[in-house]
C-alpha cells in the first residue's frame, strides 16, 4: 500500500498561489517521491492548476454537491471538479459538519456523488476535543463510518481520513499512541462494515500535520499517509513532509 501525502488548502489560494504547485511539481520531478502526492486547491485554481502540475501529481477538490447538475446556486458537482482536472474529492470535513452542519448521510451521499464522477471519496472522521475528553471518540468514529461510508466503498474508491477536531489547525497534535489507536480501530470499524472490500483502503492522518511530526506519524501501523493543512501551503514544508513517506 503506497502512502498518501495529500494537501489541503481550504480557502487559500488565488492566481499567485500557483507558483506554490510549480514548487512542489519540481521537487517531485527532482526526486520521485515513494508515496502518492495530491494538492485540493480551491475549486477557482483548479483547471489552471492542471496546466501546472501535468502529470508531477493529482489534484483534488475540497468539497462536492451530491448531484451532477441542476437548480443549486454557488455549489460544485463532482462531474464539475473532474472536468477542471481533479481525481479526488474530499467529502464530510469538520468544517463542513459543523459550519456547514452536514449530516452523515449528506456526506454519504457526495461520496457517492463523487464515485459517479469517476472521483476517490476522501472521506473524513474524527472527534471533538469534548467527545474525546468523554471517552467517546472511538464511539465517534464507528458512528461516523458506519453513516458517512456507502457499503459500495472499496480500496479503488476511497480513502478513510482521521482527524480529530481538536487538532485541526491548533497546532496541538494526539500522542503516537492514540494516533496508533484511533487508526486501528479505525481499521477494525473498516472491516467490519465493508469485510474484504477494507482491504487497502488507506487510512490518513490529518490535525496539525508538520515536518517535524510527520516522521513519526508516518512510521506508524495503519498510517496510509496524512492529510496535510497548513503546511501544504508551503512549497518546502509540504516536499519535506512528502520526503517522511515510507515505501510500503
Amino acid at each position: 500500500m503506497r502512502q498518501l501525502i495529500a494537501g489541503n488548502w481550504k480557502m487559500n489560494g488565488e492566481s499567485g498561489a500557483l507558483s506554490t504547485l510549480l514548487e512542489i511539481r519540481k521537487g517531485i520531478e527532482a526526486k520521485t517521491p515513494v508515496a502518492d502526492v495530491l494538492v485540493c486547491p480551491p475549486a477557482t485554481l483548479l483547471a489552471r492548476a492542471r496546466q501546472v502540475v501535468a502529470d508531477a501529481f493529482a489534484l483534488g477538490g475540497q468539497d462536492c454537491h451530491p448531484e451532477p447538475n441542476g437548480a443549486y446556486t454557488g455549489d460544485i458537482s463532482a462531474e464539475m471538479l473532474r472536468d477542471s482536472g481533479a481525481t479526488s474529492v474530499i467529502v464530510g470535513h469538520s468544517e463542513r459538519r459543523r459550519y456547514h452542519s452536514e449530516s452523515s448521510a449528506l456526506v454519504a451521499a457526495k461520496a457517492r456523488g463523487a464515485w459517479r464522477a469517476g472521483l476517490t471519496a476522501i472521506i473524513c472522521v474524527g472527534e471533538t476535543e469534548l467527545e474525546r475528553n468523554a471517552g467517546s471518540a472511538r464511539e465517534v468514529c464507528s458512528r461516523h463510518i458506519g453513516q458517512s461510508i456507502p457499503k459500495a466503498a472499496n480500496a479503488d474508491n476511497t480513502i478513510v481520513a482521521y482527524e480529530p477536531v481538536w487538532a485541526i489547525g491548533t497546532g496541538r497534535t494526539p500522542t503516537l499512541a492514540e494516533i496508533g489507536e484511533m487508526h486501528a480501530y479505525i481499521r477494525k470499524c473498516l472491516a467490519q462494515l465493508l469485510r474484504d472490500d477494507a482491504e487497502g483502503i488507506r487510512i490518513l492522518y490529518g490535525g496539525s500535520v508538520t515536518p517535524a511530526n510527520s516522521i513519526e506519524i508516518l512510521a506508524l501501523e495503519n498510517v496510509g499517509g496524512v492529510l496535510v493543512g497548513g503546511a501544504s501551503l508551503k512549497a518546502a514544508q509540504f516536499l519535506e513532509i512528502l520526503s517522511h513517506a515510507l515505501a510500503r
